[in-house]
């Protein structure tokens, strides 16, 4: 073993259902990230938010992110104890967001609403980056493309129910909102059971995978009384961390700027697109009107439907990138997601809004599998925890900087138009395509 994870070439290849078993957690977790990304700029213009108020609104979020998730992969690769290495975080980080969750369609204000959504963005990043690390941990180099892809899938199937549940308890199983509370209750009861998927979801994986354990526990105990005091570790860790930063492999370099663009596109379509259906697509003359609340719900069943577009084609990334390369794959994903953003200026009909969203989840699937299974592998084995907190930063920093000075884009350049808000977030996709062309995955 390596720094006290089995080496690449000693780890057992696992079988699909082993694999299945230790990435099933993301399907809660995804649940609780799709929840929040589908319904909370509505849930924020349910109580009298401005439009161009939204990206501040959400700042809290990114915030949280930019600190936990090093700290968090600093912390779990320096774990180990009767639950596992990563499985302690995964459950306490399920915990927390799942209380959240059933308090966040309980908000009264729009204070409450953003306080709640701070805890739950950090609750969901807890959990969220030791499952990357996960796979580095469990599995050799030739099943990553494998693992991050199970990931992928689970990813999509969770969105999809998240994102589709406030129409479907509408329209199917009859849950009209009346009128009289701020947040309507089928937009409560979807963030209810929510919370019993994410938790539910995480255990399942805690209890059916069993995780390595360091390799020497003699070094490993030893290397944490080396850091003394809570206030000696952290100094340790911060220290660490920077250096980490510094000394990034070539390839996360690279990615780096991709992901920058990627995800810079992609919040401002979650921040925007509900909004921009609602109001743009339905007409609705404002959000207390029934046509908003109708076209709220179209927009979380087109997340639905890109999300749905995910899990389907995520088996498919890894044969594609073994045939013209990871690289070239994602390049060709994040296009389709471009092209489908900026072609919603056309259409009239809420129906057309599908074909956007099938460009959509080809890019969500190939931005949630391709990059980790690039860098992953150049990785040093005692570090993954901590590099992917690292390279979560550059998903973060562009969602500090789109809620920091959009709002200011989008009232005095966009005339608050939130359309082409979503239209410039295709064309952020298709500079992030254009850079993903020059990152080099080589041995």
């Amino acid at each position: 073993m390596e720094n006290g994870i089995l080496a690449n070439q000693d780890k057992p290849t696992l079988s699909f259902w082993q694999i299945w078993n230790m990435s099933f957690g993301f399907l809660g977790i995804q649940f609780g990230w799709g929840l929040q990304m589908a319904n909370m700029s509505s849930i924020y213009r349910y109580l009298h938010a401005e439009p161009d108020q939204l990206p501040i609104l959400w700042l809290a979020a990114p915030l949280t992110g930019l600190i936990i998730q090093p700290i968090i992969g600093y912390m779990s690769d320096r774990t180990w104890n009767r639950v596992g290495r990563r499985k302690p975080y995964f459950l306490v980080g399920a915990i927390l967001a799942s209380i959240c969750l059933v308090l966040m369609p309980n908000s009264s204000a729009l204070w409450m609403a953003a306080g709640l959504l701070w805890i739950l963005d950090a609750s969901i990043n807890v959990s969220m980056e030791p499952f990357r690390a996960f796979v580095g941990d469990m599995l050799p180099a030739k099943q990553h493309t494998m693992g991050f892809t199970m990931q992928s899938f689970f990813i999509g199937l969770g969105s999809v129910i998240a994102s589709a549940l406030p129409f479907l308890l509408r329209n199917v199983f009859g849950v009209v909102p009346d009128g009289t509370e701020a947040i309507p209750a089928n937009v409560k009861i979807s963030f209810y059971i929510g919370a019993i998927a994410f938790l539910g979801a995480v255990l399942y994986t805690v209890l059916r995978t069993k995780e390595y354990p360091p390799d020497d526990m003699t070094a490993f105990r030893s290397m944490k009384q080396k850091s003394g005091n809570a206030l000696s570790a952290a100094a340790e860790g911060f220290i660490e961390i920077l250096g980490n930063i510094a000394n990034m492999p070539k390839v996360m370099r690279q990615l780096t700027i991709v992901q920058f663009f990627t995800w810079m596109g992609l919040f401002l379509m979650w921040f925007f697109f509900g909004d921009a259906t609602a109001t743009y697509i339905f007409k609705a003359p404002s959000p207390d009107s029934d046509l908003y609340k109708q076209g709220s719900e179209w927009g979380g069943v087109m997340f639905a439907a890109y999300s749905a577009v995910t899990f389907l084609v995520a088996f498919l990334l890894a044969p594609l990138a073994n045939r013209i390369s990871k690289p070239k794959t994602h390049a060709l994903c994040l296009a389709l997601g471009g092209i489908g953003l900026l072609l919603m200026g056309a259409y009239s009909s809420k129906y057309q809004l599908i074909f956007s969203m099938i460009g959509v989840g080809i890019a969500w699937a190939s931005t949630v599998s391709m990059p980790y299974a690039i860098f992953a592998r150049h990785l040093p084995p005692g570090k993954l925890g901590v590099y992917m907190g690292i390279f979560n930063f550059f998903i973060v920093i562009p969602e500090i900087l789109a809620t920091l000075f959009f709002g200011l884009v989008l009232k005095y350049v966009l005339g608050s138009n939130t359309l082409y808000a979503v239209m410039l977030a295709g064309g952020m996709l298709l500079v992030a395509a254009l850079l993903a062309l020059r990152v080099e995955d080589k041995d």
